[in-house]
């Protein structure tokens, strides 16, 4: 099966995947760079920092402390 998943290239010409995949074993791929800038440029810590957040916020003790704000 064929995928195609949003990434953004940095300055230093890494490539950042937008959303995380999962996959079987080791699969190769094909880049294609765009000529257009992305819309929102989103900050590489925000980046590198999403999954390790989403582990503490996406609770259900979480989910019930911000309740009174809903």
């Amino acid at each position: 099966m064929i995928q195609t998943i949003e990434a953004l290239v940095d300055e230093r010409g890494e490539i950042h995947l937008l959303e995380p995949i999962h996959l079987p074993a080791g699969r190769r791929a094909l880049v294609t760079i765009l000529e257009e800038k992305p819309a929102i440029t989103i900050p590489e810590t925000a980046l590198l920092s999403e999954t390790s957040l989403a582990e503490d916020w996406n609770r259900p003790e979480e989910d019930a402390a911000w309740s009174c704000f809903q």
